[in-house]
């Protein structure tokens, strides 16, 4: 199981990272086609991925604050899953109005 886990978090990453053609769009994983625990992984691993969440949304999903920039928080994330529809896949950042 964990290198099946460790397998499909490769490919995903892959997949994040390709680049084509200018007339067409960067393939991003979608977080609807795959298993909570496994969106957990691919996040884990990469440690930032784009990740489609929705129909017409992405997120730049990571595994924590060290992934944010240093005026940057990171906050909690949720995602719709095939098994989950509210999984915890990991953190996005936003800016911190508190940072100098």
């Amino acid at each position: 199981m964990k290198s099946k886990l460790k397998l499909l978090a490769t490919g995903i990453v892959a997949l994040a990272t390709v680049s084509v053609s200018a007339s067409e769009s960067l393939a991003r994983p979608d977080t609807r086609q795959y298993h909570c625990a496994e969106v957990q992984a691919a996040v884990k691993q990469a440690r930032a991925i784009l990740m489609t969440t929705g129909p017409h949304t992405y997120d730049r999903i990571v595994s924590g604050q060290g992934q944010c920039g240093p005026t940057q928080r990171a906050f909690r994330r949720y995602a719709p899953t095939l098994d989950n529809p509210k999984c915890f896949v990991g953190y996005y950042c936003i800016e911190d109005p508190m940072a100098d």
